[in-house]
């Protein structure tokens, strides 16, 4: 079937996270046809707006408060093993191709600071004493294996598969570990936001963290939004929206709770169930 995906003269020149772009692995007689010099470096402006550089920037800072956390508080309550394991997973599967295609500096930069950075808050959380031993198991026990890795793995396959994808070749096995990873971003700050539900009582620099990850998603959203109505030739990916949406409501009830804690000028805390 014809690709609608972006020619390799269309991909924008940062394509981190959920605006990685879509390049047609199809032969170059079914490929769209590629536009002029001007509309290329228009597009490739446009790519990175105010809206995407901020989230970006805002992903990046929410990471280095929780190792700032991590180090400052030496302990792991309250934080959630679970769902830095699922990033991690998300970042591997997402960025496979950083050794083999190159887009920018700024673009790699970004892939090995995501993955340097949540292996090592993974690693701290289960292995480096004496923040290890106060990692809370018994809180933090969604069985993120058969309810997030499993369910968003059958469904990247369904997707690739229906959107005339195959699994016989590196670019395909890529498409689909790119696919499962934009579905599993989406959930993969659950087991967090239950930990969280459980201890009731917020630090300040852990409810600091969870903002900064869903601003960085609701930035994103905006950011497609601008694109949609600004940039020549963009084209939608309604799996991106639906998963980035998703993700950005798991975090509405933090939100509301996090600036109304603000406003107050009290403690952080979240209500009890019923």
């Amino acid at each position: 079937p014809k690709s609608t995906r972006h020619s390799p003269h269309q991909q924008p020149p940062h394509p981190t996270h959920s605006e990685r772009a879509y390049t047609s692995h199809r032969p170059q007689s079914t490929r769209r046809r590629s536009p002029s010099r001007q509309q290329t470096t228009l597009q490739q402006t446009m790519s990175m707006n105010i809206f995407r550089l901020c989230g970006d920037m805002s992903h990046v800072f929410s990471i280095i408060v929780l190792l700032l956390r991590l180090r400052v508080a030496r302990n792991a309550q309250g934080i959630s093993l679970r769902t830095h394991e699922l990033f991690l997973l998300v970042f591997l599967t997402r960025y496979t191709d950083l050794f083999t295609t190159y887009y920018s500096l700024y673009n790699s930069v970004m892939k090995v600071l995501y993955i340097a950075s949540t292996a090592s808050i993974v690693y701290t959380i289960r292995l480096q004493e004496p923040i290890c031993s106060t990692y809370d198991k018994a809180q933090d026990t969604f069985r993120h294996w058969e309810f997030a890795v499993a369910p968003c793995a059958v469904l990247a396959t369904l997707t690739h598969l229906i959107s005339g994808g195959g699994l016989f070749s590196v670019v395909d096995v890529q498409e689909l570990l790119w696919t499962f990873s934009i579905y599993l971003e989406a959930v993969a700050i659950l087991p967090q936001l239950i930990v969280l539900q459980r201890y009731r009582d917020v630090e300040n620099l852990t409810g600091n963290y969870i903002f900064f990850m869903g601003l960085y998603r609701a930035l994103y959203i905006v950011n497609w939004v601008f694109r949609a109505y600004n940039e020549p030739g963009y084209r939608h990916h309604y799996v991106v929206y639906f998963c980035g949406v998703l993700q950005t409501l798991l975090y509405a009830d933090f939100f509301y709770y996090y600036v109304m804690s603000k406003r107050r000028g009290g403690k952080f805390s979240l209500p009890t169930k019923g």
